[in-house]
């Protein structure tokens, strides 16, 4: 079966480097505190954050797999670019063959940023999607978005 994508953009008031560290770089430690709701917990795996490094989230009962493992594939922190692959759980010889995303946070005119996300996923054979693709977006979304609120409530929080 054929890889297949979808992209999203996210408009944020919040400044791109302090957006990707948080949302990003450092969603393992933020997600339980901010998302308490949807990850139970979360921690790296191996490595120290650079390329190669491995996190998992465990999920609570209202996501449909019970954890997942991201490898990070590339990074650019000064750019606020980073792109990972799904390696274990979320789906993973469930529904989906392989997945990956890629993920910039770039800088808008207005001193905020506007994050872009391509995922691209290729499915088990005989695997159909259906609501999938929205609730994906509707995730990534809200993970920017609780990052947005938590950096605008603690305007000294990821200043460096």
């Amino acid at each position: 079966m054929a890889a297949n994508s979808w992209t999203l953009e996210i408009a944020s008031p919040v400044s791109a480097p302090r957006l990707f560290r948080a949302a990003v770089m450092d969603w393992h430690t933020l997600a339980p505190k901010l998302v308490s709701d949807v990850v139970a917990s979360a921690h790296p795996v191996e490595g120290e954050g650079g390329i190669g490094s491995v996190r998992q989230f465990n999920f609570t009962s209202v996501m449909p797999f019970k954890f997942m493992k991201e490898k990070l594939d590339f990074l650019d922190a000064d750019k606020c670019e980073a792109k990972s692959t799904l390696i274990e759980g979320g789906g993973i010889g469930v529904a989906i063959e392989t997945a990956t995303s890629h993920i910039k946070v770039e800088p808008a005119a207005n001193g905020g940023s506007v994050v872009k996300v391509d995922s691209t996923y290729k499915l088990l054979p005989g695997v159909e999607v259906n609501d999938e693709i929205n609730k994906a977006k509707e995730s990534v979304t809200a993970i920017f978005k609780a990052a947005e609120a938590y950096l605008i409530a603690n305007p000294d929080a990821y200043n460096n």
